[in-house]
């Protein structure tokens, strides 16, 4: 799959916490181009990893529109907007995610199996995706017989065993060391690269968003533009 088109208009998104409206994104607009590679920063707390969950189609926003390649995603079913979520977007999260009872074969091929695929295939193609991240001495190995940096590779060839048009990564490497976290997050950006995604990435850290051909800083509730500047 090419990479997705995001198109925000007029989007905001609030919600209602100890008797005050909390509000994270005002009118905003926005437009991410099929195959963009984007570096979202901002202070803790800010909402970023709440415009990811819009974004990935996990939350909806109070107002206003986001399409994905052109569909907007509230004019579908709860079941579409599942099967879009599943077939067409890929999460990296801060913290592996990963069921501690499987194996990293297992993990990696859920998704494939989700989508309706036999067991074969499955687990053809989440061998392949860790081969290619350099796991092939631990596909039957659990999360727990893992290094930190082992099971976000895993993490990674679960987002992408699907092929996804669009990949959302969350502070993706903010559990790792200096050392580990640079090579897991070059593994992201080569993978990537070759499936023509489109990328945004949510992280703390500037000397990775200067990795990215766009940065963008969250702040009162809208974006700007910080590329070339971060």
């Amino acid at each position: 799959m090419n990479g997705i088109r995001v198109e925000l208009k007029g989007l905001s998104k609030s919600y209602e916490k100890g008797g005050s409206t909390i509000r994270v994104l005002e009118n905003v607009d926005l437009l991410i181009a099929a195959g963009d590679q984007v570096a979202i920063i901002g202070p803790s707390g800010i909402g970023k990893s709440t415009f990811l969950h819009l974004l990935g189609n996990l939350d909806k926003p109070s107002s206003g529109a986001l399409t994905i390649n052109g569909i907007d995603l509230m004019s579908l079913s709860d079941e579409e907007r599942a099967r879009r979520r599943n077939r067409d977007i890929g999460f990296v999260f801060q913290a592996h995610n990963l069921l501690a009872e499987h194996t990293a074969l297992d993990n990696v091929s859920i998704p494939v199996r989700l989508a309706g695929a036999s067991e074969q295939v499955a687990r053809a193609r989440a061998s392949a995706l860790l081969v290619a991240v350099g796991l092939e001495d631990r596909l039957l190995h659990q999360p727990g017989e893992m290094s930190g940096g082992e099971q976000q590779r895993v993490a990674l060839a679960r987002a992408l065993v699907m092929g996804p048009g669009l990949v959302l990564a969350d502070e993706p490497t903010g559990n790792l060391d200096p050392t580990t976290e640079s090579g897991v997050f070059n593994l992201m950006l080569s993978l990537n690269e070759q499936l023509g995604s489109t990328l945004v990435v949510v992280t703390h850290s500037r000397e990775l968003a200067r990795r990215m051909p766009r940065q963008l800083l969250m702040e009162n509730g809208t974006f700007k533009d910080i590329t070339g500047q971060c």
